[in-house]
């Protein structure tokens, strides 16, 4: 069993280490740096990502495996576990889904190390982490006012990735395709599994999904053989293998009529649309049947908003 190096650090078979990898400067002149957690078994096996804090307003993710660390959840019987909490460290002190330039860290991958600052940061991660990892387990949370029920995204056709979201066992799985820039495609290029966790809103934690996501990883783990045991599936997941947003159709004040993970029936009134002042409103009808597995909790829409998120 080879060692490990991460920021030409060596971490051999058998040790626990934190590792931080320093990324640029604030302009005050504070350093940032990402802390990187390894665990590492004395015995040989896969090596797995866990990573969270992509958007640093994305708190759900960076609680669930801090409590995974704090629980001493993470030291694998077989193989090496690594943990970064919180990636996008600009994002999460300025309660911000991007760095300060304005980007997406998740559609910044590969990177270069001279672009620009998210670009770095991804560049930094894809040569100094990426290539050590098999399997990874991004988690990610909805956007402002915006709700995920708890959900595993991966391409499907990909049996690895389909392995991996069954065992994990989310509510939900829906088959996403890569995007370009993304962690995943950059993964999946380099012939790595990466699977996407979503759950709740952003800056507010979902402790139903921080708990579920705790025993998929788990399981996760087990299915790899590192760990010997893990918390049984209760029921398998809903597979959703199309998705689709449903829009504001006029500005105004949104109520919905349904609530996350809810089954819908295409033609039922899921919400409506209602100008401020009392004089119209409109109904908002599901064109398809499904689950709704995102929520805008935002009452003020624009006509073409994102109100609602349903696979099927």
């Amino acid at each position: 069993m080879a060692e490990m190096i991460i920021n030409e650090i060596a971490i051999q078979p058998g040790e626990n280490i934190l590792i931080r990898l320093a990324i640029s400067r604030l302009p005050s002149g504070t350093e940032i740096d990402i802390p990187v957690h390894v665990f590492r078994s004395l015995e040989p096996g896969p090596v797995l990502l866990l990573m969270a804090g992509m958007h640093g307003d994305e708190v759900n993710g960076i609680e669930i495996i801090r409590r995974m660390i704090r629980r001493n959840m993470l030291q694998p019987e077989r193989g090496t576990i690594i943990a970064i909490p919180v990636l996008n460290i600009y994002g999460f002190l300025n309660f911000s889904r991007e760095v300060p330039d304005g980007k997406d860290v998740n559609r910044s991958f590969p990177g270069n190390p001279n672009g620009s600052l998210a670009s770095r940061v991804a560049a930094r991660f894809t040569k100094e982490i990426l290539p050590l990892v098999d399997y990874g387990i991004d988690f990610h949370t909805g956007g402002a006012s915006r709700s995920n029920y708890p959900q595993l995204r991966c391409v499907l056709e990909e049996e690895t990735n389909a392995q991996l979201a069954h065992a994990f066992g989310a509510p939900f799985i829906l088959n996403s395709n890569l995007r370009l820039g993304s962690l995943r495609k950059e993964a999946s290029q380099m012939g790595k599994s990466i699977i996407v966790y979503e759950t709740g809103e952003s800056l507010r934690f979902d402790d139903n999904g921080i708990n579920i996501a705790i025993e998929g990883t788990h399981r996760v783990m087990h299915h790899l053989g590192m760990i010997s045991s893990s918390t049984p599936l209760s029921q398998p997941s809903i597979v959703c293998q199309k998705d689709t947003w449903v829009r504001a159709p006029k500005a105004g004040l949104f109520r919905s009529f349904v609530k996350n993970g809810q089954i819908i029936n295409r033609g039922q009134q899921i919400g409506t649309s209602a100008d401020p002042y009392g004089f119209d409103s409109y109904p908002i009808i599901s064109p398809v049947s499904g689950y709704v597995i995102g929520l805008n909790h935002m009452p003020v829409v624009n006509q073409g908003d994102a109100i609602l998120h349903i696979g099927y």
